[in-house]
């Protein structure tokens, strides 16, 4: 019962709060980024040029290969040492998982723009619409929808990884449970059970309904 104490007593409960905060935000404002910069670089990937699509691939790849604790590694201790520039823990992480969001999201809209028939293309050319005016009206609405559950699925993965920015100095969730531990360590052994657990229920609340609401997405489209 002591471990409970500790997560209720003073202000804990409230900096985990806070905590969870700054994982949701950093999660929010990459996934933002992600989407725009992802919606640019699948339309990219989909062009007949051989030299986009080839830099392309090798951004998806190269992204794809390192693990996002090395990046965060390269972007706020690398990077800022190298060029004098003054990164924040937070915002190093925002690019790195911006970095990676917006691979995944272009990868994930190539495959959305090549599931459309190219008969939709031709129909939509042949009723005298643009190019701009068919992928505006026609294709990215489609786009768009067979996107979603997906984006939904990456963005549930990125709250998960956002655990690793605690590593760069970020006082996420998991660091706050870590500080309180820490400083209960010796009246309340047992309250990193109850700390964590409290952390895991917090991840539990935010992922569990966008994964619901994922497979519910993809079971419409299929039913369609």
């Amino acid at each position: 019962m002591e471990g409970i104490k500790v997560l209720f007593a003073g202000n804990n409960f409230l900096r985990l709060l806070a905590g969870l905060w700054v994982t949701v935000r950093i999660s929010l404002i990459s996934i933002g980024f992600s989407v725009i910069f992802g919606i640019l670089l699948g339309s990219a990937m989909t062009l007949k040029n051989r030299i986009v699509r080839g830099v392309c691939k090798v951004y998806l790849e190269v992204v794809r290969i390192m693990p996002q604790l090395v990046w965060l590694f390269i972007v706020f201790f690398g990077i800022t040492r190298s060029t004098g520039l003054n990164l924040s823990g937070e915002m190093s992480a925002v690019i790195v998982f911006t970095i990676w969001g917006a691979a995944e999201t272009g990868d994930l809209v190539r495959g959305a723009f090549e599931s459309i028939p190219k008969h939709q293309y031709e129909s939509g050319l042949s009723l005298g619409l643009s190019k701009a005016q068919l992928y505006l009206y026609i294709i990215l609405p489609q786009t768009l929808r067979r996107l979603t559950p997906n984006l939904i699925n990456l963005s549930t993965r990125m709250i998960k990884t956002t655990a690793l920015v605690s590593l760069i100095g970020v006082t996420e969730v998991l660091k706050v449970g870590k500080q309180i531990i820490d400083a209960n360590r010796y009246d309340a052994p047992n309250a990193a059970l109850w700390v964590y657990a409290a952390i895991f229920f917090m991840y539990f609340i935010i992922c569990f309904p966008l994964s619901v609401v994922s497979k519910q997405l993809l079971k419409a489209q299929k039913d369609q």
